[in-house]
């Protein structure tokens, strides 16, 4: 009996000795270089992806006012949309009793050529990360 057991935990051992190393050969063991190849493949997607969305006009502020003191209800606004390197657009309707009217400021690098009016400056230190 004792013979028996013997045998059956080298046995155990062995294939146990061998797991491990099919594991160490597929990249299970340490370090970054041994992940397996398609771990590194979605670390480059990743960062692609990453590198694409910068140009994304992800920032946002929207700022509602009334232009003029005789109207109420904030309904003229100002709105900047811009990347993350500061680059977009900031868009103004000035709405009065009879018309509105809107402009469109072209913004690089969190500047404005044109005089921007405050509440389009409140707008893109809002949209500001």
């Amino acid at each position: 009996m004792d013979l028996l057991a013997l045998i059956a935990a080298v046995a155990a051992l062995a294939l146990s000795l061998l797991a491990v190393r099919r594991t160490a050969a597929r990249g299970g063991g340490g370090g970054v270089d041994a992940l397996p190849e398609d771990v590194h493949g979605l670390r480059q997607e990743v960062a692609a992806l990453r590198n694409e969305g910068s140009d994304a006009l992800r920032h946002l502020a929207v700022v509602r006012y009334d232009a003029f003191g005789d109207m109420g209800g904030h309904l003229s606004w100002s709105v900047a949309l811009l990347d993350d390197a500061g680059n977009g657009v900031v868009l103004t309707s000035i709405n009065g009793r009879n018309d509105a009217r809107t402009y469109a400021k072209s913004i690089t690098g969190w500047a404005c050529e044109q005089q921007l009016s405050p509440e389009e400056l409140e707008a893109l230190e809002h949209a500001r990360p």
